[in-house]
């Protein structure tokens, strides 16, 4: 099963390592920010949920909740800070937070959050009753039979499918699918070729600096 990675922005230390100390032990991947600007910059590598202050240097949490939604529209985001005017916990939800925690609060509580939000929207839905089951790791044809992929091909579509129908350059596709390795623009229209033959045709449109992946909403 995928190890579910997310990213927490906390500027204050202490919290933040509670915060993943809990979730590790939880066998999730955290990478922490305490500079809202640091965070902004590595939105796009592939989390499965985002944990964000609002007041942080640089660049503000629900600036970043913006940006993400922009692009993806299901990830869970939870936002956590001590302001607790309604002003800003009306802009926390219109800018399309799935939940909100003032401090200080309860470990277990955002535990809790996390766990619940991170088990939902786990089977996505492609073209012709293909779908996706993101814990299984697994595609499944219109008879609900698997289709068997390669490792790569596993990463392409779960790391696609965060961003489904948004595009994805090429070296954000490296980064994540061969997770850290230096590969070719070869490699890479190759794995999509062989995907495409897998996969209902133009699932995986492509575009000028890399692909889209269309799933249905």
């Amino acid at each position: 099963m995928k190890t579910m990675k997310i990213l927490l922005l906390e500027d204050n230390e202490n919290l933040s390592e509670i915060i993943v100390e809990m979730l590790e032990e939880k066998n999730y991947k955290v990478d922490t920010f305490c500079d809202g600007e640091e965070a902004y910059n590595n939105i796009i590598n592939g989390y499965d949920c985002f944990v964000l202050d609002i007041n942080v240097p640089n660049i503000d949490g629900l600036t970043i909740l913006k940006t993400i939604r922009e692009c993806q529209k299901d990830v869970p985001i939870i936002i956590i800070t001590s302001n607790i005017e309604l002003e800003t916990v009306k802009k926390a939800y219109e800018k399309g937070c799935n939940d909100f925690l003032k401090k200080p609060f309860y470990i277990y509580e955002l535990e809790t959050k996390i766990d619940q939000l991170c088990k939902k929207n786990n089977i996505f839905n492609l073209k012709e009753g293909f779908y996706f089951d993101i814990n299984l790791e697994t595609l499944f044809n219109k008879k609900n039979k698997l289709v068997k992929l390669t490792h790569k091909e596993t990463l392409f579509l779960i790391f696609s499918l965060k961003y489904a129908n948004s595009p994805l350059s090429l070296e954000a596709i490296e980064q994540y699918v061969w997770e850290g390795e230096i590969s070719s623009l070869m490699s890479i229209r190759q794995m999509i070729k062989r995907l495409r033959s897998k996969l209902p045709k133009n699932t995986i449109e492509t575009t000028s600096c890399g692909y889209i992946l269309h799933a249905i909403d």
